[in-house]
Protein backbone atom coordinates (compact mmCIF):
# COMPACT_ATOMS: atom_id res chain seq x y z
CA UNK A 1 0.00 0.00 0.00
CA UNK A 2 1.75 3.46 -0.86
CA UNK A 3 0.22 6.54 1.48
CA UNK A 4 -1.92 9.24 -1.10
CA UNK A 5 -2.57 11.76 1.66
CA UNK A 6 0.03 13.21 4.33
CA UNK A 7 -1.00 13.67 7.71
CA UNK A 8 -2.54 17.28 8.50
CA UNK A 9 -0.48 19.89 10.74
CA UNK A 10 -2.46 19.26 13.46
CA UNK A 11 -1.78 15.22 13.65
CA UNK A 12 1.52 16.12 12.09
CA UNK A 13 1.97 18.19 16.02
CA UNK A 14 0.13 15.27 17.85
CA UNK A 15 2.68 12.79 16.07
CA UNK A 16 5.49 14.34 18.35
CA UNK A 17 7.50 12.16 20.35
CA UNK A 18 6.75 12.10 24.28
CA UNK A 19 7.03 9.60 27.10
CA UNK A 20 4.22 7.25 27.50
CA UNK A 21 4.45 4.53 30.48
CA UNK A 22 4.72 0.90 29.12
CA UNK A 23 1.17 -0.24 29.04
CA UNK A 24 -0.70 2.80 28.10
CA UNK A 25 2.10 3.20 24.85
CA UNK A 26 1.18 -0.83 23.60
CA UNK A 27 -2.26 0.84 23.72
CA UNK A 28 -1.24 3.44 21.46
CA UNK A 29 0.61 1.77 19.23
CA UNK A 30 -1.86 -0.91 18.79
CA UNK A 31 -4.93 1.87 17.96
CA UNK A 32 -2.47 3.74 15.52
CA UNK A 33 -1.67 0.41 13.39
CA UNK A 34 -5.94 -0.35 13.44
CA UNK A 35 -6.16 3.55 11.83
CA UNK A 36 -3.98 3.12 9.47
CA UNK A 37 -5.47 -0.13 8.14
CA UNK A 38 -9.11 1.39 8.13
CA UNK A 39 -7.77 4.14 5.68
CA UNK A 40 -8.37 7.64 5.51
CA UNK A 41 -11.16 8.29 8.82
CA UNK A 42 -10.73 12.37 8.24
CA UNK A 43 -9.12 15.16 5.81
CA UNK A 44 -5.52 14.68 5.39
CA UNK A 45 -5.07 11.50 7.14
CA UNK A 46 -3.92 8.38 5.27
CA UNK A 47 -5.57 6.60 2.50
CA UNK A 48 -4.51 3.59 0.44
CA UNK A 49 -3.80 4.34 -3.22
CA UNK A 50 -3.99 0.69 -4.45
CA UNK A 51 -1.81 -2.51 -5.07
CA UNK A 52 1.47 -1.25 -6.61
CA UNK A 53 1.56 -1.93 -10.43
CA UNK A 54 3.05 -5.41 -11.31
CA UNK A 55 6.96 -5.10 -12.63
CA UNK A 56 6.66 -6.16 -15.99
CA UNK A 57 9.48 -8.33 -17.15
CA UNK A 58 11.76 -7.39 -20.20
CA UNK A 59 10.66 -9.59 -23.55
CA UNK A 60 13.18 -10.55 -25.35
CA UNK A 61 13.08 -10.59 -28.81
CA UNK A 62 14.52 -12.92 -32.15
CA UNK A 63 16.67 -14.47 -29.14
CA UNK A 64 18.19 -17.33 -31.42
CA UNK A 65 19.94 -14.47 -33.41
CA UNK A 66 23.93 -14.83 -32.94
CA UNK A 67 25.18 -11.26 -31.08
CA UNK A 68 27.22 -8.80 -33.17
CA UNK A 69 31.22 -9.10 -31.84
CA UNK A 70 32.25 -6.15 -33.15
CA UNK A 71 31.01 -2.52 -34.01
CA UNK A 72 29.94 -1.99 -37.86
CA UNK A 73 31.76 1.91 -37.41
CA UNK A 74 34.21 3.15 -35.99
CA UNK A 75 33.08 6.71 -34.24
CA UNK A 76 36.35 7.44 -32.52
CA UNK A 77 35.12 7.06 -28.74
CA UNK A 78 37.80 6.85 -26.49
CA UNK A 79 40.56 7.50 -28.70
CA UNK A 80 43.16 9.32 -27.39
CA UNK A 81 46.45 10.91 -28.08
CA UNK A 82 49.81 12.04 -26.54
CA UNK A 83 50.39 15.79 -27.88
CA UNK A 84 54.23 16.08 -28.77
CA UNK A 85 56.65 18.61 -27.48
CA UNK A 86 54.03 19.98 -25.03
CA UNK A 87 55.60 19.97 -21.26
CA UNK A 88 52.87 20.82 -18.34
CA UNK A 89 54.76 22.72 -15.81
CA UNK A 90 52.89 21.26 -12.31
CA UNK A 91 50.28 20.13 -13.93
CA UNK A 92 48.55 23.59 -14.53
CA UNK A 93 47.11 23.24 -18.34
CA UNK A 94 46.23 26.91 -17.61
CA UNK A 95 49.99 27.43 -18.20
CA UNK A 96 49.38 26.63 -21.85
CA UNK A 97 49.27 28.35 -24.87
CA UNK A 98 46.42 27.53 -26.97
CA UNK A 99 47.48 28.05 -30.06
CA UNK A 100 50.49 25.82 -29.40
CA UNK A 101 48.73 23.10 -27.75
CA UNK A 102 46.28 22.85 -31.55
CA UNK A 103 49.22 23.38 -33.67
CA UNK A 104 51.21 20.15 -31.90
CA UNK A 105 47.96 18.22 -32.05
CA UNK A 106 48.05 18.50 -35.77
CA UNK A 107 51.14 15.84 -35.05
CA UNK A 108 49.37 13.69 -32.36
CA UNK A 109 48.81 9.98 -33.42
CA UNK A 110 45.83 8.39 -31.76
CA UNK A 111 45.57 5.22 -30.01
CA UNK A 112 43.26 3.92 -32.54
CA UNK A 113 43.44 5.19 -36.12
CA UNK A 114 39.56 5.89 -36.64
CA UNK A 115 40.65 8.85 -38.58
CA UNK A 116 37.74 11.09 -37.18
CA UNK A 117 40.80 13.00 -35.15
CA UNK A 118 41.40 14.51 -38.47
CA UNK A 119 40.85 18.23 -39.42
CA UNK A 120 40.06 19.53 -42.84
CA UNK A 121 42.63 21.00 -45.28
CA UNK A 122 41.90 24.58 -44.62
CA UNK A 123 41.15 24.51 -40.92
CA UNK A 124 44.32 22.59 -40.76
CA UNK A 125 46.35 25.41 -42.97
CA UNK A 126 44.43 28.24 -40.76
CA UNK A 127 45.63 26.58 -37.74
CA UNK A 128 49.36 26.42 -38.80
CA UNK A 129 49.18 30.12 -39.64
CA UNK A 130 47.33 31.76 -36.47
CA UNK A 131 50.72 33.11 -35.28
CA UNK A 132 50.89 35.56 -38.79
CA UNK A 133 47.03 35.72 -39.86
CA UNK A 134 45.78 35.63 -36.07
CA UNK A 135 42.45 37.43 -37.12
CA UNK A 136 41.45 34.32 -38.94
CA UNK A 137 42.74 31.81 -36.72
CA UNK A 138 40.07 29.13 -35.78
CA UNK A 139 40.95 28.56 -32.19
CA UNK A 140 38.64 29.80 -29.77
CA UNK A 141 39.13 30.74 -26.24
CA UNK A 142 40.16 27.98 -24.02
CA UNK A 143 37.55 26.86 -20.61
CA UNK A 144 39.31 24.94 -17.64
CA UNK A 145 37.83 22.44 -15.35
CA UNK A 146 38.50 19.24 -14.10
CA UNK A 147 36.66 16.36 -15.94
CA UNK A 148 38.77 13.74 -14.47
CA UNK A 149 37.83 14.05 -10.77
CA UNK A 150 41.73 14.59 -9.95
CA UNK A 151 41.70 17.95 -8.43
CA UNK A 152 43.22 19.49 -11.73
CA UNK A 153 42.06 21.25 -14.44
CA UNK A 154 41.60 19.68 -18.10
CA UNK A 155 41.79 22.13 -20.98
CA UNK A 156 39.04 22.31 -23.05
CA UNK A 157 39.86 23.75 -26.70
CA UNK A 158 37.01 24.53 -29.59
CA UNK A 159 38.10 24.69 -33.00
CA UNK A 160 35.94 26.59 -35.90
CA UNK A 161 34.98 24.49 -38.86
CA UNK A 162 33.30 25.22 -42.12
CA UNK A 163 29.67 25.02 -42.49
CA UNK A 164 29.39 26.02 -38.46
CA UNK A 165 30.92 22.66 -37.06
CA UNK A 166 33.14 23.31 -34.29
CA UNK A 167 35.36 20.42 -33.36
CA UNK A 168 35.92 19.87 -29.58
CA UNK A 169 38.62 18.60 -27.35
CA UNK A 170 39.91 18.00 -24.14
CA UNK A 171 43.67 17.71 -22.96
CA UNK A 172 44.31 15.74 -19.53
CA UNK A 173 48.04 16.89 -17.94
CA UNK A 174 49.59 13.27 -17.48
CA UNK A 175 52.95 12.53 -15.90
CA UNK A 176 54.57 16.08 -16.92
CA UNK A 177 52.80 16.12 -20.64
CA UNK A 178 49.62 16.00 -22.49
CA UNK A 179 47.09 13.80 -23.61
CA UNK A 180 44.20 14.50 -25.37
CA UNK A 181 41.31 12.43 -23.84
CA UNK A 182 38.57 13.41 -25.98
CA UNK A 183 37.65 14.47 -29.75
CA UNK A 184 34.74 15.13 -31.77
CA UNK A 185 32.83 17.70 -34.04
CA UNK A 186 29.34 18.38 -34.79
CA UNK A 187 27.30 21.15 -36.04
CA UNK A 188 26.58 22.67 -32.56
CA UNK A 189 23.43 24.39 -30.80
CA UNK A 190 25.74 24.85 -27.54
CA UNK A 191 28.37 23.27 -25.53
CA UNK A 192 28.03 23.57 -22.03
CA UNK A 193 29.81 22.63 -18.46
CA UNK A 194 28.01 20.80 -15.96
CA UNK A 195 29.72 19.44 -13.32
CA UNK A 196 31.99 17.15 -14.82
CA UNK A 197 30.23 16.24 -18.01
CA UNK A 198 30.49 18.41 -21.61
CA UNK A 199 27.67 18.49 -22.85
CA UNK A 200 26.89 19.42 -26.54
CA UNK A 201 23.48 20.16 -28.32
CA UNK A 202 23.27 19.70 -31.73
CA UNK A 203 20.26 20.28 -34.60
CA UNK A 204 18.10 17.31 -35.59
CA UNK A 205 16.58 16.96 -38.94
CA UNK A 206 13.45 16.75 -37.29
CA UNK A 207 11.61 20.26 -36.89
CA UNK A 208 11.40 20.89 -32.68
CA UNK A 209 14.00 18.55 -31.40
CA UNK A 210 17.66 18.03 -30.69
CA UNK A 211 20.67 15.88 -30.37
CA UNK A 212 21.92 15.84 -26.48
CA UNK A 213 25.22 14.38 -25.90
CA UNK A 214 27.47 14.08 -23.01
CA UNK A 215 30.55 13.16 -22.31
CA UNK A 216 31.80 12.12 -19.49
CA UNK A 217 35.34 11.17 -18.02
CA UNK A 218 35.60 6.90 -17.86
CA UNK A 219 38.31 5.59 -15.51
CA UNK A 220 38.61 2.41 -16.79
CA UNK A 221 39.18 3.71 -20.67
CA UNK A 222 41.32 6.57 -19.42
CA UNK A 223 39.05 8.46 -22.02
CA UNK A 224 35.56 11.10 -21.96
CA UNK A 225 32.91 8.86 -23.39
CA UNK A 226 29.34 9.82 -24.70
CA UNK A 227 27.56 8.13 -22.15
CA UNK A 228 24.43 9.80 -22.52
CA UNK A 229 23.14 10.63 -26.34
CA UNK A 230 19.27 11.62 -26.60
CA UNK A 231 17.41 13.53 -28.60
CA UNK A 232 15.10 15.72 -27.13
CA UNK A 233 12.38 18.71 -27.74
CA UNK A 234 14.32 21.99 -28.48
CA UNK A 235 13.12 24.00 -25.35
CA UNK A 236 10.29 26.83 -25.52
CA UNK A 237 13.18 29.73 -25.35
CA UNK A 238 14.88 28.29 -28.46
CA UNK A 239 12.30 27.51 -30.78
CA UNK A 240 12.38 30.10 -34.09
CA UNK A 241 9.64 32.29 -33.28
CA UNK A 242 6.71 32.12 -35.94
CA UNK A 243 6.38 34.29 -38.72
CA UNK A 244 3.02 36.44 -38.38
CA UNK A 245 0.16 35.27 -40.57
CA UNK A 246 -0.30 38.17 -43.71
CA UNK A 247 -3.29 39.77 -42.80
CA UNK A 248 -5.77 39.47 -45.40
CA UNK A 249 -6.23 41.89 -47.94
CA UNK A 250 -9.48 44.47 -47.61
CA UNK A 251 -11.36 43.35 -50.77
CA UNK A 252 -12.58 46.36 -52.89
CA UNK A 253 -15.71 47.83 -52.88
CA UNK A 254 -18.40 46.33 -54.81
CA UNK A 255 -20.44 49.33 -54.62
CA UNK A 256 -20.64 51.29 -58.50
CA UNK A 257 -18.98 54.44 -58.88
CA UNK A 258 -21.14 57.72 -59.02
CA UNK A 259 -19.27 59.37 -61.43
CA UNK A 260 -21.11 61.39 -63.99
CA UNK A 261 -22.48 60.51 -66.92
Amino acid sequence: MRPLCRPSSKRRRALRPHRVPAAPRTAACALAALTLLSGCGAAGELRSAGDAPSAVEPKSLWPDLPPASAAPYDYGEGETARIPGIRVTGGDVRTLDPVAVAQAGLKARTDRDSGLDELPDGTVRQIKACRTAPDDCPVLPPYYRDLTGDGRDELVLGIRMPDRQLAVRVYMPDQGGLTRIMSTYDAVISVELADRDLIMRAPSVIPGYEYRTAWSWDDRQRAMLPTRDEILRTPEHRKAPKPPKPSAATPESATPSTGTR
